[in-house]
């Protein structure tokens, strides 16, 4: 009988939990303009509306760079320029492309490379509604110090407001908000764990000065 109780308290939380989870993303857009930031990062998806976006905020001037994480290996940077409806000038100086990243996972790592390597420490970050905030979970865990700035994508297809109404809108937020949770749980396990020590000591990590050699014998 406990086994139950617990079983469905623990179900009702789940259930709270996913109408906060809905309910964040139904009021996540349209999002604000954002301040300019040293670059912008997009994560693709099945719409191009997110790199269209992402490409309007480089135009307005947002940010100096823009990344295109998680390009399938086939498209060509003509490809992603026609999804990005992008002048000829600003795409060829300002936009790269990541091959790499086949999930969330690898997005960040795309993202966190590029950022390091060009010393960002603000970036935009454009996505799905549904998909921010596990982006954005994923992306502070791979990139520490650098400051994120959601801007959110509607996904036409999925509503926020009715997404319960249909079977394919209510599997998809639903596998979204489960795995949201996953990565939650992980990244709080995570800071249960040792503390990085950082930097050896000097002390610690200098070699011990070499007894002082003796004069030679004339």
């Amino acid at each position: 009988m406990k086994s139950i109780a617990l079983f469905l308290v623990l179900l009702m939380i789940w259930a709270v939990g996913l109408l906060a989870f809905t309910s964040r993303v139904e009021h996540s857009t349209p999002p604000q303009e954002p301040a300019a930031a040293d670059g912008i990062v997009v994560l693709t998806g099945r719409s191009g509306r997110r790199i269209e976006a992402a490409m309007a905020l480089l135009e307005r001037k947002k940010a100096s760079r823009m990344l295109v994480s998680g390009v399938d290996r086939d498209a060509t940077r003509n490809d992603i320029r026609s999804v990005a409806r992008a002048a000829d000038q600003v795409y060829d100086c300002c936009v790269d492309l990541g091959f790499e990243a086949v999930n969330t996972v690898g997005n960040a790592k795309e993202t966190a490379g590029w950022a390091r390597k060009h010393g960002f420490r603000k970036l935009i970050v454009v996505t799905a509604d549904y998909h921010m905030p596990r982006s954005l979970l994923e992306l502070r865990a791979a990139l520490p110090g650098v400051s994120l700035v959601a801007y959110p994508v509607v996904t036409v297809e999925l509503n926020a407001q009715t997404w319960w109404k249909t079977g394919a809108a209510a599997r998809r937020m639903i596998l979204e908000y489960s795995k949201y949770l996953v990565i939650l749980t992980r990244e709080g396990l995570l800071s249960l764990g040792p503390e990085d020590q950082g930097a050896v000591p000097a002390s610690a990590s200098a070699p011990a000065p070499a007894p002082a050699a003796k004069p030679a014998g004339r």
